[in-house]
C-alpha cells in the first residue's frame, strides 16, 4: 500500500460582503499540483475577462471545487459576517473529495468545520488556492447579479452589482427596494423607513 503524503488543502473565500442586495457567495478550491494554473490572484485585481478565463481553468484543472451562498434573507437573519462564514462552511463541506485542511481568507474561521482550518488575512493575494476561490466566488456572484438585473432592470444591477454606488442609492430612492435588497443594511433600512415598510415586488 502506498502512503499518500500530500494533504488535500482547500482555499476558501467569499464575494459580496459589501453590496446592499443579493447573496454573499463563497467558494472552496483544492488545486491540483500536477495541473498548475497560471495567473491566479485576488479576484479584485483581475479584469472581468481574466476572471472569467481563470474561472474556467479552475473548474477544469482543480482537484475539487464547490460554490455555496447565503441569500439576502439569511444575511438579514445572521448578519453579513456570520452569513459569509456559513457560506464558506457550506462550500468546504460540498467539496468532493473532501479537503483535509482549509485556508480561509480573512481573520475568522467558520464554526462547525469538520476539518482543521487557518485564517489568513490577505490570503487571496498570497495563497493560490484562496485566490482561486476568490475568483470562483466573484464570477458566480456577478453572474447571479446579471440574472437579477433581468428581473429588476430598474436598479441596473449589471453595472454596480448591488454595491451602494451613488447611482444605486438614487435608484432605490426612486423605485423603493426589491425582495433581494438586504433590509439590515443602513441604506436599505433608511429607504424602508421612507417607504413606511413598503417593499416593491
Amino acid at each position: 500500500m502506498t502512503v499518500r503524503e500530500e494533504v488535500l488543502i482547500c482555499g476558501v473565500d467569499e464575494a459580496g460582503r459589501g453590496p446592499i442586495a443579493g447573496p454573499v457567495v463563497a467558494a472552496a478550491v483544492i488545486l491540483n499540483p500536477a495541473s498548475p494554473i497560471e495567473g491566479l490572484n485576488d479576484s479584485k485585481k483581475l479584469s472581468e475577462k481574466k476572471r472569467l478565463a481563470l474561472s474556467e481553468d479552475i473548474k477544469t484543472n482543480a482537484l475539487a471545487w464547490a460554490i455555496a451562498q447565503c441569500d439576502a434573507d439569511e444575511i438579514d437573519q445572521l448578519n453579513i459576517l456570520q452569513a459569509s462564514l456559513v457560506a464558506m462552511k457550506r462550500a468546504v463541506h460540498a467539496l468532493s473529495p473532501q479537503a483535509e485542511r482549509a485556508l480561509i481568507d480573512g481573520n475568522h474561521v467558520p464554526k462547525g468545520l469538520t476539518i482543521p482550518a487557518h485564517a489568513i488575512v490577505g490570503g487571496d493575494a498570497s495563497e493560490p488556492a484562496i485566490a482561486a476561490a476568490s475568483i470562483l466566488a466573484k464570477v458566480e456572484r456577478d453572474r447571479q447579479m446579471l440574472e437579477w438585473h433581468e428581473k429588476y432592470p430598474q436598479y441596473n444591477f449589471k453595472q454596480h452589482k448591488a454595491y451602494p454606488t451613488k447611482q444605486h442609492l438614487e435608484l432605490i430612492q426612486e423605485h423603493g427596494i426589491c425582495p433581494i435588497h438586504r433590509k439590515s443594511f443602513a441604506p436599505v433600512k433608511r429607504q424602508l423607513e421612507r417607504d413606511h415598510g413598503e417593499i416593491k415586488a
